[in-house]
């Protein structure tokens, strides 16, 4: 990898919830493999495998905060859960743009899904995370790795919370 990463994980972007964390860390290193692949000019099917990843790792991200939100009663679930469907909605809409359309994936897409991904872990994750903390189950925030481990191989294991 050649390139400088677009984006980088700093701890002002902590949640304090270890598994929202790391799944926003994953998000970045996606966008960062997805900006590698738009500077080094890897191809357009490079690209779109890499923004395809991003698009079901960012949905499945959102299952596990919404899972969270509902089983929390958070207050602001439903404009956090409108955010996130108009993101999923607008990927679904460059993804079909890609597929119909002799586009490719620039570096203003980059920069917006970075900025996007920044403002939303600033505001909305951040107010939830407070709601989170108020909520009494932070103590279940750290999981272990083997915990995570064994929660990751289990399909559809969001659907419990």
């Amino acid at each position: 990898m050649n390139a400088n990463p677009l984006f980088l994980w700093t701890d002002d972007l902590s949640v304090d919830i270890q598994e929202v964390d790391e799944q926003h860390k994953g998000l970045i290193g996606l966008i960062n493999e997805l900006h590698v692949a738009v500077s080094e000019n890897h191809g357009k099917d490079s690209a779109r495998g890499i923004l395809d990843q991003l698009a079901e790792s960012t949905r499945t991200h959102f299952l596990l905060e919404e899972s969270l939100m509902r089983l929390t009663h958070y207050s602001g679930f439903a404009v956090h859960k409108e955010q996130h469907e108009t993101l999923m909605e607008q990927m679904r809409m460059l993804q079909q743009k890609l597929d119909v359309q002799d586009i490719t994936i620039n570096v203003e897409l980059l920069h917006f899904l970075k900025n996007w991904l920044t403002q939303h872990i600033g505001t909305c994750d951040r107010a939830f995370s407070v709601h989170f903390a108020k909520s009494g189950l932070n103590q279940y925030s750290n999981w272990s790795q083997e915990t995570g481990q064994a929660m990751q191989n289990k399909p559809g294991w969001w659907k419990f919370w």
